[in-house]
């Protein structure tokens, strides 16, 4: 099998995001980066699959030189090739993103079984660029995933929905974005890290359609909501006002 986990470059999640003064973009200089959640279960995914199939599992990303660190990471994890579509490292929305891995894709030289990615990125989580790579090389794609296996030349996907769940079975090749939970990722080892450094990676420089989509006016932060602790008291001398909060204030006794 041929597999190919799109991944992406986000700021590590539990960070504190501070914005720039233009309110334009993220300051990074206290930053940490890394490889959104469930990207990181696609190239598990990946891996999993050709180990028991045979094959290739690649990871690409698109962004800055600096991305570099996150398809090494997917090599770590033992992904065998990499490849980064080196931009400027300004932003680029769902539809060019999704035009620069459908051209990376039909200009492969080996024909591809499955594309693998993250239901949504963690930072802009517009569950966009897998639907839209499947649209442009005309593939079938299935977004939501919890459980996925391929027999016989067929994609069997579960998504789990209110009630149950919903199980699709898909001819290859096809696009397939995926949720964290699907795997456990594995950690990678030192080893496996030096070694990774050590990978040669494939980089394309693609080209920008400047296609019409969203626009950016400004980027908000959250309002951080402030809470407040009350201590009622102290043993068994607290037991009158915890009863006071549950009955006239909670209501639920």
């Amino acid at each position: 099998m041929e597999v190919l986990a799109c991944i992406k470059r986000v700021p590590d999640t539990g960070s504190r995001i501070v914005l720039t003064e233009d309110k334009q973009d993220i300051d990074t200089s206290n930053l940490g980066f890394t490889m959104s959640p469930h990207e990181e279960c696609a190239v598990e995914a990946a891996i999993e699959l050709t180990q028991s199939h045979g094959g290739t599992a690649t990871a690409l990303t698109l962004g800055p030189d600096e991305a570099t660190e996150q398809v090494r990471t997917a090599l770590a994890m033992q992904a065998d090739e990499a490849v980064l579509l080196e931009t400027d490292g300004s932003e680029w929305g769902a539809i060019d993103t999704a035009q620069a891995i459908a051209e990376h894709v039909r200009n492969r030289d080996e024909e591809l079984d499955l594309l693998l990615f993250g239901n949504e990125s963690a930072d802009a989580g517009n569950y966009q660029v897998g639907v839209r790579v499947a649209h442009e090389l005309d593939l079938p794609c299935v977004t939501g995933i919890k459980s996925l296996t391929v027999e016989d030349g067929t994609a069997i996907a579960k998504r789990e929905v209110s009630g149950g769940s919903e199980v699709y079975e898909v001819e290859l090749p096809a696009v397939i974005s995926v949720k964290e939970g699907l795997n456990e990722p594995r950690y990678p080892s030192i080893r496996s890290k030096m070694a990774a450094q050590r990978h040669d990676v494939e980089r394309n420089e693609p080209e920008r359609t400047a296609a019409v989509g969203l626009e950016k006016i400004r980027l908000e932060t959250p309002e951080q909501s402030e809470g407040s602790a009350e201590i009622l008291g102290e043993g068994p001398e607290a037991v009158d006002n915890v009863m006071e909060v549950l009955s006239n204030d909670l209501e639920v006794l």
